[in-house]
């Protein structure tokens, strides 16, 4: 049943914004080019990055301090001490985008009206750490962003705002997550201007449609060249550009970037056997077809077009491709 938002937000919201990684950006910048009362932003820690193992501020640190916003970064934010922080400041609204950290109904409670999180997905699919990619990686036709008034769960709490997005045919994650990150911060805005005006209307979210979209690590992408060409370039994409889907060649670790498939329900293919190449990549055979793979990079070194890394390390026509169970000595 639908119930309407309980408490108008004000116009101009006094708004500590949670948020981490890129995809966060466009929300952040937003607000600030609409002049909304950003007090503060709650981001992760500085953590070692690159081999110097160096700290590193995150993006959404990095944006904030070029506007001279203030700048808080608890290990955990749901801690009494963060927490205390939090009522001296009094916001009205918390706007979580990407924080990385699950909030507790103490920390939600803060805020006048609570907290509005934008996540990547049509909820209650997708809920969870990947959405992008776990959309990408099933061979999703569509996806989204959805506005929800945050509870303790994991991406639980109701729906106020959806916006739909079809997923390219031949989309990576990458090019997907850049494309909903740009779409979040119109949505983002819209969001708050409908909550001032009292225009949304609260959804419950339905438990029995729910999906959860797990993390990704760098085990995730083993190819299983036995599978339908569909689900191994839909796998490919969905792990490019991060981790990568790996198979192995000559006792090394491949990565596959950018693929396509270009002969489904071919006839005497052989699983992981290389066809040939074209202009546009590398020709691999699965268990039913053929796919097209753009880009390639070997263990320890940089990723390249297909044509590019051929020309230094040739797959001549029915080399086999093999499981990847030399992962652990990429870099």
């Amino acid at each position: 049943m639908n119930q309407q938002v309980p408490i108008l937000l004000p116009v101009r919201p006094r708004i500590i914004f949670m948020g981490t990684p890129d995809f966060a950006l466009p929300s952040l910048e937003a607000l600030i080019a609409k002049d909304h009362h950003v007090q503060a932003v709650v981001t992760q820690p500085d953590r070692p990055r690159g081999r110097s193992g160096k700290p590193f501020p995150s993006p959404v640190k990095q944006v904030a301090k070029r506007f001279g916003i203030e700048v808080l970064q608890p290990e955990k934010a749901s801690d009494k001490s963060f927490c205390n922080l939090m009522r001296t400041v009094s916001p009205d609204l918390l706007v979580v985008i990407a924080f990385g950290q699950i909030l507790t109904t103490q920390f939600l409670d803060i805020p006048s009206w609570g907290g509005l999180n934008i996540h990547a997905s049509l909820l209650p699919k997708y809920r969870g750490a990947a959405p992008i990619q776990r959309a990408v990686m099933n061979g999703e036709h569509q996806t989204g962003l959805t506005a929800m008034r945050m509870d303790q769960g994991l991406d639980t709490g109701p729906i106020l705002m959806q916006e739909k997005t079809p997923i390219g045919a031949h989309e990576t994650a990458g090019e997907l997550h850049d494309r909903l990150a740009s779409l979040s911060a119109p949505f983002l805005i819209q969001t708050l201007e409908h909550l001032a005006q009292n225009t949304l209307h609260i959804i419950p979210q339905d438990d029995t449609h729910a999906t959860y979209a797990a993390k990704i690590d760098r085990t995730t992408g083993c190819i299983s060249w036995d599978l339908p060409a569909d689900h191994i370039s839909s796998l490919i994409r969905g792990l490019d550009p991060w981790p990568g889907a790996y198979t192995t060649v000559n006792g090394k670790t491949l990565k596959l970037f950018s693929s396509q498939v270009v002969n489904k329900g071919g006839a005497d293919t052989v699983p992981g056997r290389v066809k040939g190449h074209s202009k546009e990549g590398l020709l691999v055979e699965t268990a039913d077809g053929v796919i097209l793979v753009s880009a390639l990079q070997l263990a320890g070194k940089k990723r390249m077009s297909a044509l590019d890394f051929l020309r230094g390390f040739p797959l001549q026509p029915g080399t086999l491709l093999g499981p990847g169970t030399l992962l652990g000595k990429t870099k």
